[in-house]
């Protein structure tokens, strides 16, 4: 039975990757900073007080994971500000970096002693991280962020390619979720199987590429 790490997985999109990648039949350990009883029903082991931004923590689910090997490992976990020039909380900029940029490194590097050979990485990551594909502004915690996630996709897909081991980086869409105010185009059940889609789509040929959900590939 392949094992698969999904962070963030309380809540909203992780969630729904549990659910379904139970259902695939995986041994799946959701991480999350704090459970919730919809996590607990998907059958997925729960890792709880999990904070990809404390080193200690993610140390933590590292020993928990032992001796499993890791087949899939998504980061998941995120989070929103919503700055706009003349008023940003540059706490709030750090915490979306700490979050968003650094907690998936952080992880992926704790977990790689668990990293099968073959396994896949995918860093859920958004379109708002496009330079090209910026025409509106604001945001600036967030767009920042998630563009130097996609840096670090790219630099992982170099380094973890002589293990085999490939990378993806992907938009899930615009979900309607809690992070986005339960606004959006799309439910989580839906993004989750796109996205689940791209992943087994992937191999070491077109590792560290970023695509949409929906398999658009999306520029830098």
């Amino acid at each position: 039975m392949p094992t698969a790490v999904v962070t963030g997985a309380n809540r909203g999109i992780g969630l729904e990757l549990c659910r379904q990648l139970r259902e695939r039949g995986y041994d799946v350990v959701g991480t999350c900073r704090k459970s919730s009883a919809d996590l607990q029903n998907t059958g997925a082991r729960v890792v709880a007080g999990i904070d990809v931004t404390e080193p200690e923590s993610v140390r933590r689910l590292a020993a928990e994971l032992a001796p499993k090997s890791v087949d899939l490992l998504i980061n998941n976990a995120g989070r929103l500000g919503e700055e706009t020039l003349g008023s940003i909380d540059y706490q709030s900029v750090i915490d979306q970096f700490a979050t968003n940029a650094i907690g998936p490194l952080r992880v992926t590097e704790a977990l790689l002693p668990k990293l099968a050979s073959g396994a896949k990485v995918a860093l859920i990551t958004s379109r708002m991280g496009s330079i090209t594909d910026n025409t509106s502004g604001a945001f600036y915690g967030y767009r920042m962020s998630k563009a130097a996630l996609n840096a670090a996709g790219k630099s992982l897909m170099h380094d973890l390619q002589p293990q085999g081991i490939a990378v993806i980086i992907l938009h899930p869409g615009y979900v309607s979720t809690r992070m986005t105010s339960n606004h959006g185009q799309i439910e989580p059940d839906q993004s989750a199987k796109l996205l689940l889609q791209r992943i087994d789509q992937l191999t070491l040929e077109t590792s560290g590429k970023f695509f949409h959900a929906n398999g658009e590939e999306l520029p830098w």
